[in-house]
């Protein structure tokens, strides 16, 4: 099992001088933990589940350029892209100027967006969900022609590009990998069988218990779509904070655990059939977490989803 890190608040004492510094530690302290990824939210204001619309939000592919130029080994994405955001032209120019620029280190991580509230503040067209979606097969489809090389012209129902040209090319081959954020089971899961490179499912309401049922949806999609579900990566987003002891919160009243709690967990995790766990921690911006950390990514390492 793979373990990633997302960082989905930046409002630290000292905000917003204090924000390129603690980013920057943290990820540096993610790469030297082990950690495989890491991930941003790609969003304009701050989430209601983290906090109000006025906590400090950094723009997620700028922000992933510059832990890019903090590392060199780690996986670089956002968790994830509202396909609403940018033109799917104009993505993949920017996701393709961060594979360059990392050395081949970036993902493609979208989704049919859903925060109607920061498209309302800045002025971004929300349209209903089924045009969203169909935006967002438009997009992948847009992603993998430039990706592929192919120049001629695109038309679809929403966008159309007269010469979708992409040079450079990305140093990842054949491209950056794309993974699909969601579990509805009609449209974003077959997107997933028929597009994807990983899927991401919330730990958070599903659990280790309803997360066999999701794959075993995309597993469906793959037989109808002629897909091998094996090649697909099964990712989770769970929240994680750890202490010596287990005792105790952190500053957002997350309960800490103990490496081996986290162990068993994730552990429950990779049996329901999760490749890589993608952690938001509470308390990122402590240096001292981060050699549990990488004690953890040492223990679940071995971890290997049933039929892997």
């Amino acid at each position: 099992m793979r373990l990633g890190l997302q960082v989905p608040f930046f409002s630290w004492p000292g905000a917003p001088g204090s924000i390129g510094p603690t980013f920057g530690r943290i990820a540096r302290d993610a790469e030297a933990a082990g950690l495989a990824s890491l991930w941003v939210m790609d969003h304009f204001f701050q989430i209601r589940s983290v906090g109000p619309p006025e906590l400090d939000m950094l723009e997620g592919y700028t922000a992933l350029a510059f832990a890019a130029g903090q590392t060199s080994r780690i996986e670089l994405g956002t968790l994830v892209t509202g396909v609403t955001y940018r033109h799917p032209g104009v993505l993949v120019k920017t996701v393709t100027t961060l594979d360059v620029l990392s050395g081949g280190r970036a993902w493609l991580g979208i989704g049919a967006a859903w925060n109607e509230q920061e498209h309302d503040g800045l002025g971004v067209p929300f349209p209903p969900v089924s045009e969203r979606f169909e935006r967002l097969e438009e997009t992948l489809q847009v992603a993998l022609r430039m990706w592929g090389g192919d120049e001629s012209p695109y038309a679809g129902r929403h966008y159309q590009l007269e010469r979708p040209l992409n040079v450079p090319q990305p140093l990842r081959r054949p491209h950056p990998p794309i993974l699909i954020g969601g579990g509805g089971e009609k449209k974003t899961l077959r997107l997933v069988a028929q597009y994807a490179d990983a899927c991401n499912l919330f730990d958070t309401g599903l659990g280790p218990d309803g997360i066999p049922r999701k794959l075993e949806i995309i597993r469906a999609h793959c037989e109808d779509v002629g897909r091998d579900y094996d090649e697909i990566e099964k990712t989770t987003l769970a929240r994680l904070a750890l202490s010596e002891d287990g005792t105790g919160t952190t500053p957002s009243g997350e309960p800490l655990s103990t490496v081996g709690e986290a162990v068993e967990r994730l552990g429950r995790l990779s049996e329901a059939g999760i490749d890589t766990a993608i952690v938001g921690m509470g308390n990122d911006s402590d240096p001292e977490a981060y050699p549990l950390v990488a004690e953890v990514v040492r223990q679940v390492e071995p971890l290997r989803a049933p039929g892997r």
